[in-house]
């Protein structure tokens, strides 16, 4: 049986993926090149969806000056490319991998969507995201997309396609979480800013998912790093920790875990196998330079070293 999904990054970027012994500020730093790399959330869940071989379409908006890039990478995937072009160019952002596996981000802004180019998308998309199994939006929201019409967008998206992955941050994260989306993987950090306070323990982490899924959303995965994932559902809670990896780029990570979620679920596997599953997707990304499976026997290998607990 064809299983479809659909991906929708509304703001995606090259990511320029680099490592330095140590950043020095107000000074040269001399960084070893990994990649430059197509990408934005979405894509790269799309990448790892079409490595596990799903079908996947993918949508957003992209800079028209700078589009061969990600026309290439959709062409060498096999993805169906239904992205919307508009002036002016898509943002790089610059990831930075110091000794002690820290990561900085700096990510640049790119394009600008008009009203017209937004209402064209709104239109758009609704026409035919209806017809896919699964449906994904992650990622932030580009300058002229605001808040109240992206909830809007999400409203009547989940009208028409009840299985909804989220995957966002700040006012994207917040305007998103107002249309009820079937699940929601926000990181540790996010959820924080969502709950208003600190989460220092598991248990609290836990009482925070469950408010989430009060407000009516079924699925609530909690990325936590290197201490794994949490996933809180009506059939339980469990923690998935994988093993210490050496770490290359933490870029697309999340993005790999929730490539693997939504794998697991178009499968229909249990919660505990989807969950260890995602997690040895995400724990194989941060161990190279760019996103996908190259090896299913590695992902094999990895998943028998994920450990899995139920908690309460």
């Amino acid at each position: 049986m064809s299983r479809r999904v659909a991906t929708i990054t509304l703001n995606p970027a090259y990511d320029l993926v680099g490592l330095c012994s140590e950043i020095a500020k107000g000074t040269i730093n001399r960084v070893q090149t990994v990649g430059l790399h197509a990408a934005g959330k979405g894509n790269n869940v799309a990448k790892v969806l079409r490595d596990l071989g799903i079908d996947v379409t993918v949508s957003g908006f992209l800079g028209k000056e700078n589009q061969e890039g990600f026309q290439q990478f959709f062409s060498e995937n096999g993805m169906t490319n239904r992205f919307h072009l508009v002036p002016g160019r898509t943002r790089i952002n610059v990831k930075l991998t110091e000794r002690n596996s820290e990561v900085t981000d700096f990510n640049f802004s790119g394009f600008c969507v008009s009203e017209g180019e937004w209402f064209e998308f709104f239109n758009d998309s609704l026409s035919w995201l209806g017809q896919f199994d699964m449906v994904v939006v992650s990622g932030s929201l580009p300058t002229g997309v605001s808040a109240e019409s992206f909830t809007d967008w999400m409203a009547r998206l989940c009208q028409i396609c009840p299985c909804i992955i989220f995957d966002s941050s700040r006012e994207a994260l917040v305007a998103g979480l107002q249309a009820t989306p079937w699940l929601v993987k926000p990181n540790l950090y996010e959820l924080e800013i969502w709950a208003g306070r600190q989460l220092p323990d598991l248990s609290d982490v836990i009482i925070a998912a469950h408010q989430l899924r009060d407000q009516g959303i079924a699925h609530v995965v909690i990325s936590l790093g290197e201490q794994g994932a949490l996933w809180v559902n009506a059939f339980g809670a469990w923690l998935a920790k994988p093993p210490h990896c050496k770490v290359v780029s933490t870029v697309g990570a999340g993005d790999s875990m929730v490539g693997g979620l939504v794998y697991g679920l178009l499968m229909r596997e249990s919660s505990e196998h989807t969950l260890r599953l995602a997690t040895a997707v995400s724990a194989l990304a941060v161990s190279q330079p760019n996103v996908g499976i190259s090896n299913r026997l590695e992902l094999a290998a990895m998943m028998a070293r994920i450990e899995l607990t139920s908690v309460k």
